[in-house]
């Protein structure tokens, strides 16, 4: 098969017009945002981060131990994550984690933009830290209940859902009836049917795609809904249940972060807890002194709740504000790689961190991208267009073409100022003679312009149905690229990429870099 080459084009963030204000004025660090984080993210600034970062031997073995049963549903583990799953048994080995929801056949691209990110900053680092080991972990979230958002992905541009009663955290969700939606495909994608059909949780269905598309690359996936791993947790549950301790934190930053200006992304509860059984992962809340679980006839005394955290802590879940903190307590990590709306959250997080005397991680925004298949760029080409200025919007794209295309803006201004001009002598002449024609004047110029506006619409018109068949070719390479008007990582599938040039993982690995914090735009020649 013809090898795709690929031309590499960088923009800034702020350029995109894609991204907020709390993103690209901490790009570009701002003085406001330094409170809200531990180091930017340069690659000098892992040296005190791996200094800060403290990590037992006895934590070691557990993580090794967890992660050895979770594997345990792969058949034959691939040689390099084995390597990188023992490597985490030594005290010089650190990770570098981004975590998602176990989106269907991964959901959007950026599901894979940020697992790519985590392994290039582990090879950055391993080249400037040789000393060290760097592991990349995706962090499955497998307890989170909000089937709604990952049940569903598009693919050449229709859309697929998985429709199942199943309640509860996703990650223990059965597969069964996912072998419907994988007939109604297009065709075979074997990474996918073989996971589906062969595993019996979404959980595990997940670890074995992203175990067969990035296994050579040594990505670790771990799930946090482990017995072992949630006993790290422990005392965490106990101040939240008792002190509202990350409430009260998480508040008090946000109202910071909201007085700056900057909108907080997640609002924390009093309990920033659920309740966690097969087929229930309900909010936990506390009511004249006795425990409730919302929906359900679950309800626990205060000795009862303690004494539960204490024998059974996989029965707790953290939701968005104490996720972090267990991921934090049960990883080596230096990093944390995140979306916009991720980093974001995290600074309203700090606080939290440094209470619990646990490392703040350093904040990365994953790799974005824009991906341009020969087709596309082959249009982008004649219509004379750049990739940069595909981010603008049509209406100013078209106004552009039809300066090219030797047809400047239609106005009728100066024709309009020269009539204007023209009723001010008649005014004068009126005024002078019979004061009384004035207002007959004034109705004759409003006559006069009302025509000018109408003739200049159609003037418009003319030349947009003259150049109908370019800016209709404008309008679809837009929606193309920018599905529904919005990034195209945050709507297209792998699928979609990856059928049609089967290199695209490696030739992503190529093109981003996660420490030049520009924008990806790659266009195939």
């Amino acid at each position: 098969m013809e090898v795709t080459t690929m031309k590499i084009t960088k923009m800034d963030y702020a350029a995109t017009g894609a991204f907020s204000r709390t993103i690209t004025d901490y790009l570009s660090q701002s003085e406001k945002l330094k409170p809200f984080y531990n180091r930017f993210p340069s690659i000098d600034a892992f040296e005190a981060q791996l200094q800060e970062k403290e990590f037992s031997p006895e934590e070691r073995q557990v993580l090794h131990k967890a992660l050895m049963d979770q594997y345990s549903s792969v058949s034959e583990i691939n040689p390099k994550v084995q390597q990188n799953i023992d490597l985490l048994l030594q005290p010089n080995t650190y990770t570098i984690t981004t975590g998602h929801q176990l989106n269907i056949f991964t959901g959007p691209l950026y599901f894979v933009y940020k697992i790519i990110t985590a392994i290039n900053t582990c090879s950055q680092l391993k080249e400037k830290y040789p000393d060290y080991n760097f592991i990349p972990v995706y962090w499955m979230a497998t307890e989170d209940h909000d089937f709604a958002e990952i049940n569903h992905f598009n693919l050449f541009g229709k859309g697929y859902k998985w429709d199942t009663e199943q309640k509860g955290a996703v990650g223990r969700f059965s597969t069964a009836g996912l072998e419907q939606l994988l007939d109604k495909l297009p065709e075979t994608y074997a990474i996918f049917d073989e996971a589906y059909r062969n595993s019996k949780t979404l959980s595990d269905a997940t670890r074995a795609i992203t175990y067969s598309l990035f296994g050579d690359y040594g990505l670790v996936s771990i799930d946090g809904d482990h017995a072992e791993l949630k006993k790290a947790l422990t005392p965490v549950i106990e101040k939240e249940l008792t002190e509202n301790l990350s409430h009260k934190l998480v508040t008090e930053t946000s109202a910071q972060l909201e007085e700056l200006g900057y909108k907080p992304q997640v609002y924390s509860r009093e309990i920033n807890l659920f309740y966690l059984k097969d087929g229930l992962r309900e909010r936990i809340v506390q009511e004249d002194g006795t425990y409730k679980v919302l929906n359900s006839e679950i309800s626990f005394s205060k000795d009862e709740i303690l004494q539960l955290a204490k024998e059974y802590p996989k029965q707790f879940s953290p939701n968005v504000i104490l996720r972090p903190l267990y991921e934090e307590l049960i990883l080596p990590n230096l990093a944390y790689i995140g979306g916009g709306a991720e980093v974001v959250y995290w600074f309203q997080l700090k606080k939290v961190f440094e209470n619990y005397n646990v490392a703040f991680p350093v904040l990365m925004l994953r790799n974005s991208a824009m991906y341009i298949n020969r087709g596309n760029a082959s249009r982008m080409h004649k219509l004379g267009l750049t990739p940069a200025q595909l981010f603008k919007p049509f209406l100013e794209l078209k106004k552009q073409l039809s300066n090219q295309i030797n047809e400047g803006e239609i106005t009728l201004e100066a024709q309009s100022k020269t009539i204007e001009a023209a009723f001010k002598e008649v005014e004068k002449l009126a005024q002078s003679i019979d004061p009384t024609l004035v207002k007959a004047v004034a109705a004759e110029e409003q006559k006069a312009y009302n025509a000018l506006q109408i003739l200049e619409k159609k003037l418009i018109k003319a030349r947009d149905s003259k150049h109908e068949q370019t800016f209709k070719q404008l309008e679809n390479l837009k929606e193309k690229l920018f599905p529904n008007g919005s990034l195209q990582e945050r709507h297209d599938n792998l699928l979609s990429i990856q059928t049609n040039n089967p290199d695209f993982i490696p030739a992503l690995v190529d093109a981003f870099d996660p420490f030049d914090l520009k924008f990806t735009i790659l266009e195939e020649e």
